[in-house]
């Protein structure tokens, strides 16, 4: 028994960051992606060892059929969420943004439009546009036939084709916007904000109906300027990696307040998703207070 435990723990550590980020890019949740993990052990420390061919293969199976049961459940929290949903903010090491094909997969903007996929078709893609999985792969973790699964991913990158953002910028790039926009609004600089933002610039806020937050989208540079302007100048603005890209924590009292992610096109702000929702800036608290 002892020698069984060590090969599955190994196997599982071995892939469990692969684990995750399949779970994360189908639920958008740092938190549920980690019950999954938890979930996908529990079965794997169950399984013979000695008839599985590959472990990796079977173990993304398991992640993916508890993600999409989690994905369902999750569909119906969000019709009675208060104000817009936002995934959960994710700390990422600077490794992540230097794929920047595993960074765009993870960023707040590819993440809302996987939500506009249904489950099935949101598995299909991630597993295959972004890791490339095989088909008999996917067919197995999804339980359709290698044809079904096809057509899914072909109707899932249309889809996502449709309605990815345009002209993605590089972590470079995305950083000295940052860096333009951080000092615009720490110094409360109205004009340094409206060079910067783009002017059907959009703002998301996210605060669960725990934290005030603007229950519909925001656009407009004037607009969102005038809401970014009455940022509490108490609060403390950090950069960090946030889903494969630089973002702004505003910190007060030494706790997070808000994560703000950007999305920049040709040199300017287009998109701006602030997350206040406690729930889903608790692990990144964590993660921030156990680096420092």
């Amino acid at each position: 028994m002892p020698e069984f435990r060590d090969r599955a723990t190994e196997a599982f550590v071995t892939h469990r960051n692969l684990l995750f980020t399949v779970a994360y890019e189908m639920l958008g949740s740092a938190a549920d992606a980690e019950d999954v993990l938890q979930e996908t052990w529990l079965r794997w420390a169950g399984v013979d060892l000695d008839s599985i061919r590959e472990h990796r293969a079977y173990l993304v199976r398991i992640t993916t059929r508890q993600a999409l049961a989690r994905l369902r459940t999750l569909g119906r929290r969000k019709e009675s969420y208060v104000g817009p949903w936002l995934p959960e903010p994710l700390l990422t090491a600077p490794d992540v943004a230097e794929d920047i094909e595993l960074a765009e997969s993870l960023s707040m903007a590819m993440l809302l439009v996987l939500e506009t996929l249904t489950p099935t078709e949101r598995a299909v893609f991630v597993l295959r546009d972004v890791f490339d999985l095989d088909y008999d792969e996917i067919a197995e973790a999804v339980e359709k036939s290698p044809a079904a699964v096809r057509q899914i991913a072909h109707r899932a990158r249309s889809h996502v084709a449709a309605r990815r953002p345009r002209g993605v910028a590089s972590p470079a790039e995305t950083k000295d916007a940052l860096d333009a926009f951080q000092r615009a609004v720490r110094t409360g600089d109205l004009q340094g904000l409206l060079n910067i933002l783009a002017p059907d610039v959009v703002f998301l806020g996210d605060g669960g109906g725990v934290k005030q937050a603007a229950l519909q989208p925001i656009v407009g540079a004037e607009v969102v300027a005038g809401v970014l302007s009455r940022i509490d100048p108490a609060a403390a603005l950090v950069q960090t990696q946030v889903n494969g890209y630089p973002a702004l924590v505003l910190r007060l009292d030494d706790q997070i307040d808000t994560v703000v992610a950007v999305r920049i096109e040709d040199g300017r702000i287009t998109g701006l998703y602030a997350v206040r929702n406690p729930e889903k800036l608790s692990r990144m608290e964590e993660e921030t207070t156990l680096r420092r």
